[in-house]
């Protein structure tokens, strides 16, 4: 079988990444780096060892499909561009700015037979395999997604740059339709929301609490999942899955607290997460998750299947966070609908301003 003929389009932050990873792929050439400015695909092209380019649709002719990394607001027009000449796409999340765009681009997609797939590259995170098993039929659902102030993703906000991670997470895990949004939000540095906390209400039942922040003092990357039969924390930087398993008597609710002594109160206070709540955690091998979504994404063009991230599952991400801007923007701090007051400010407000 031939070389998979690829082009990585954005010589930025995450375009280096995929370059430097898709040029030592098995059955992947590529072709060449694109970027408009001169410099930054220069650089990366000689780190790289392959051709810079200045426009994407010169090498048209030459590739089967393209790594998409450059700013969220040309994601639509360069995308489409793609699919029109029927190149297979792996876009960086998230897929558009708005779901209306992104689902121009599944259905064009899926017109021409092609792979669309969207970066939601924490999908590949190893720390997910290792909790499988604990992931089934979640009843409540908790995300912190906090880090300092990159000064990149400034055409977007928080909620399509950082949070649109947890939400494809919970829409995958829980796989259930969203019956109901609540968000609340500020701007701090500029013209989009940095701080977001939403909750997310399913029709099984499930409650989703999500958070982020790109103004943080910490950086963390979190989740817990809640089941009938115990909880698993998550930690996506770390690797690391923590697993509370309740005895077997308290999940049969047979175990009464008000029915102990004094002294066995005292015995399971000081050993309560050995005993009553079980807990352990396992660690997951170092794994490149980027590099293992540039090989799901080329087998699923050699094989013909869907990749783990479709286009749907980005446009649905999407969908989602336009939900949660949407009662962002529709907020009042105390009762008042425009102006600002310090940080508290009307994001929509901040954008008319600009």
């Amino acid at each position: 079988m031939s070389a998979l003929r690829l082009a990585v389009i954005g010589a930025g932050h995450l375009g280096r990444f995929h370059a430097k990873l898709a040029k030592n792929l098995p059955g992947v050439e590529l072709v060449a780096v694109v970027d408009p400015v001169e410099s930054a695909r220069t650089a990366l092209a000689q780190e790289v060892g392959t051709e810079a380019v200045g426009d994407y649709r010169k090498l048209l002719d030459r590739i089967d499909a393209a790594v998409v990394a450059t700013p969220t607001c040309t994601h639509h027009v360069v995308v489409k561009a793609l699919l029109a000449q029927d190149k297979h796409v792996l876009v960086e999340k998230p897929i558009t700015p708005t779901a209306a765009e992104a689902s121009e681009l599944v259905t064009i997609a899926e017109e021409r037979e092609l792979t669309l797939q969207v970066g939601h590259v924490e999908r590949f995170n190893p720390v997910l395999s290792l909790a499988k098993s604990e992931l089934r039929d979640v009843k409540f659902l908790r995300a912190t997604r906090n880090s300092g102030y990159t000064f990149r993703s400034t055409d977007i906000g928080v909620v399509l740059d950082m949070m649109i991670h947890d939400i494809d997470l919970a829409l995958a895990i829980v796989d259930s339709p969203v019956i109901g949004v609540s968000a609340i939000g500020a701007s701090v540095l500029g013209g989009h929301e940095d701080l977001v906390t939403a909750e997310l209400r399913f029709a099984n039942g499930c409650v989703a609490q999500l958070s982020a922040s790109r103004v943080s003092p910490e950086q963390r990357r979190v989740m817990e999942c809640y089941s009938a039969t115990g909880m698993v924390a998550l930690d996506f930087t770390t690797r690391q899955a923590t697993f509370i398993r309740p005895r077997a008597d308290v999940l049969a609710q047979t175990f009464v607290v008000e029915n102990l002594s004094p002294a066995e109160k005292q015995a399971y206070r000081s050993d309560l997460f050995g005993e009553l709540l079980q807990k352990s955690t396992q660690e997951a091998p170092a794994v490149n998750a980027i590099e293992q979504e540039l090989l799901d994404f080329a087998a699923a063009i050699r094989t013909n299947r869907p990749p783990q991230v479709t286009g749907a599952a980005g446009r649905d991400a999407v969908a989602i966070a336009e939900r949660i801007l949407g009662c962002v923007d529709r907020h009042q701090w105390d009762g008042i609908a425009t102006g600002r007051h310090g940080m508290f400010a009307h994001p929509a407000d901040i954008r008319v301003a600009a």
